[in-house]
């Protein structure tokens, strides 16, 4: 028996094309002893996987070219080997890019009762939904009634950062680049303020938005948002650097904020983070951002695309705006 994949064809140079990837057929045998066989309802395209598309050493491995990508998803199990899995249970795994797989159960986890969509355990209550709870609440060290600025903010992460912050009572800043996603963030959301960064000067909306300055920077972006934030913190400000999708597709290195010396006087906290460091936190935030979900305080959104074949264009829209909220493809 098989089932369909999707494989790397060959390294992206500057933005990925759909040419770079190859749907293929692969082999679906049955589930041995201690394994499982899943038929996954949707998977996760994420930026993050832009950079396993280089070679390069990094915290998790590159991509190689031919064989099946990986990633988040969501599955049924379909067939089951493992005295601990049954016919019909929900399982998150790395296991995406693929219509099904039988595999052993380790890295998969049974997913028990499920409060909404599948789709939103890879999003709102999934890896993106805990980034931005840990970024912002451990990294962020982020206290009741601060200025919060966050860019991407109509992303999978951004999205739901700017939500709970205006949880905890604060001033809440975001940057999107189109007019529907500006009106998106301030009219469903309840951002304070918005603004589209391709309509002029980052810092210049800051001052507008923010006149006080910024007590936490949530990035997502680098490059002249980093630069421009750092100009904008407050005495003791916090920057999670979750991302930098600006410079994921530069075929060139690109110059650094050369204003980091203002950190100094400032006080300024940067660090760096990825959201495996706070494993530790997994069962705290799948409570509290089902219970956010389910009581209407977190409103969710997705941009589905259809079918195993699009996953290549759905990753590709994650570099050209084309998603608000998550992105998923449904299987």
């Amino acid at each position: 028996m098989q089932t369909r994949a999707i494989c790397l064809k060959s390294r992206p140079v500057g933005m990925p094309k759909e040419d770079d990837f190859e749907v293929i057929s692969v082999d679906l045998p049955e589930p041995a002893d201690g394994e499982i066989q899943v038929a996954n309802v949707c998977m996760s395209v994420d930026p993050y996987m832009r950079g396993r598309m280089v070679d390069r050493k990094s915290y998790v491995a590159p991509f190689q070219i031919g064989e099946v990508l990986s990633g988040g998803s969501i599955g049924k199990v379909v067939k089951s080997n493992h005295t601990d899995f049954t016919e019909g249970d929900y399982v998150s795994s790395s296991h995406g890019w693929r219509e099904a797989y039988t595999a052993n159960t380790d890295g998969i986890e049974k997913l028990g009762s499920i409060v909404a969509e599948p789709s939103l355990y890879l999003g709102t209550i999934g890896m993106p939904g805990m980034t931005a709870y840990v970024g912002l609440l451990e990294v962020g060290a982020l206290k009741d009634n601060e200025t919060v600025f966050v860019s991407g903010a109509a992303g999978a992460v951004g999205s739901i950062v700017g939500q709970i912050a205006k949880l905890k009572g604060c001033r809440v800043l975001g940057s999107a680049g189109s007019a529907e996603k500006v009106a998106w963030l301030t009219d469903e959301l309840g951002f304070d303020y918005a603004f589209n960064y391709n309509d002029g000067d980052i810092l210049s909306q800051l001052r507008e938005g923010a006149p006080d300055g910024l007590d936490v920077y949530f990035d997502n972006v680098g490059a002249e948002h980093l630069q421009s934030a750092i100009m904008h913190m407050r005495p003791f400000g916090r920057i999670p650097l979750c991302g930098a999708i600006a410079q994921y597709n530069d075929t060139e290195p690109r110059p650094g904020p050369n204003n980091l010396t203002m950190a100094i006087g400032l006080g300024l906290t940067l660090r760096g983070f990825i959201v495996n460091h706070f494993n530790h936190l997994a069962g705290q935030f799948r409570t509290d951002m089902e219970g956010w979900v389910t009581g209407g305080q977190i409103k969710p959104k997705e941009t589905i695309y259809q079918g195993i074949e699009q996953a290549p264009n759905a990753f590709i829209g994650l570099f050209t705006g084309a998603n608000m909220g998550k992105m998923i493809v449904n299987l």
